[in-house]
């Protein structure tokens, strides 16, 4: 394949600016830290205890450490470190939430009780995850910390419209896409999931709250002949600010696991981390990775140009 153009997006210099990062699981929170830094910034990094990267803390100009639940501690590191702004990256597990003896093990702060209180004994409260992420943003904007999307600084990590690595789809494929791509916008209306999969116009499996790599893995199951295709995009009122679809190399080890034959993800609303490492990994596997603009998803077009993370 030929060389893939820069990403045309470009954060502004933040000529010494430090920017907190809530930091959960996985490598999007390094790549967040590696942003800010290229473009000029401090880092303030808040570790969520048993989530975050150990790769975090070198690349940190302060750093700390905070219980998942610990909102009240959360806003006194950041004040302390004189970030007004601060970004969420990476994923919670949220399955450890509902595990036995969750709320000894995840014990609140004063601040954290009173936030995530209402959602837990009001009938007209859920538990969905823009609520209880909503919640949190609203606990530091009270307290004078911005959350903003991370992608405000680092933008060259959203998905531009085209295929990034493997062969162009066959049309069975893109009509699966065109199928999985309005069953995936319905789940996301309902704040389910996010993903995906199917074969021959029918749904494999569809994500919840165990996320994209178990949901991968269970279509893979059910289905041994493989040669699904994995839909994943944003909600149809997306929050910029936090849980936008990422993808990475770990979810394209469960495309492969799964003989899956591609991933088909949204442009402009996906982040896809350690690009290079996930367009070789495709193509090592025969795995398909291609980003739509959603005006084009409802017929997507194999032979779109390429795109790079």
């Amino acid at each position: 394949m030929n060389a893939t153009p820069a990403h045309p997006a470009a954060s502004a210099s933040l000529d010494g600016e430090t920017i907190g990062i809530l930091a959960g699981w996985g490598r999007y929170p390094v790549m967040i830290a590696e942003a800010l830094r290229r473009h000029g910034g401090r880092t303030a990094v808040l570790s969520i205890r048993g989530h975050a990267d150990a790769d975090l803390e070198p690349l940190a100009d302060v750093h700390g450490t905070v219980g998942v639940a610990e909102i009240g501690a959360a806003v006194a590191f950041f004040r302390r470190a004189h970030a007004r702004r601060a970004t969420m990256a990476g994923k919670i597990h949220k399955t450890s939430i509902f595990a036995r003896g969750a709320w000894l093990h995840h014990l609140p702060d004063w601040t954290g009780l009173t936030t995530f209180w209402p959602h837990f004994v009001s009938r007209r409260r859920d538990n969905r995850d823009d609520s209880l992420l909503g919640a949190i943003a609203a606990a530091f904007d009270a307290a004078g910390i911005r959350i903003c999307p991370a992608t405000d600084f680092a933008p060259e990590l959203l998905a531009l419209p085209g295929r990034l690595a493997g062969p162009p789809l066959s049309a069975a494929e893109e009509a699966d896409v065109a199928f999985g791509w309005r069953l995936a916008k319905e789940l996301g209306a309902h704040d389910i999931g996010q993903t995906v999969v199917v074969r021959n116009r029918a749904p494999l499996a569809l994500e919840a709250i165990e996320g994209t790599a178990a949901c991968i893995r269970r279509a893979g199951e059910l289905c041994g002949a493989g040669g699904m295709v994995v839909v994943k995009v944003a909600k149809p009122r997306q929050d910029l600010r936090f849980d936008m679809p990422t993808v990475g190399v770990g979810t394209l080890r469960s495309l492969a696991t799964a003989r899956a034959r591609g991933l088909a993800s949204e442009a402009g609303r996906t982040i896809l981390v350690d690009g290079d490492q996930l367009r070789a990994f495709a193509e090592a596997h025969g795995i398909t990775i291609t980003s739509l603009a959603a005006d084009a998803a409802a017929a997507p077009t194999a032979e779109s140009p390429r795109r790079a993370a």
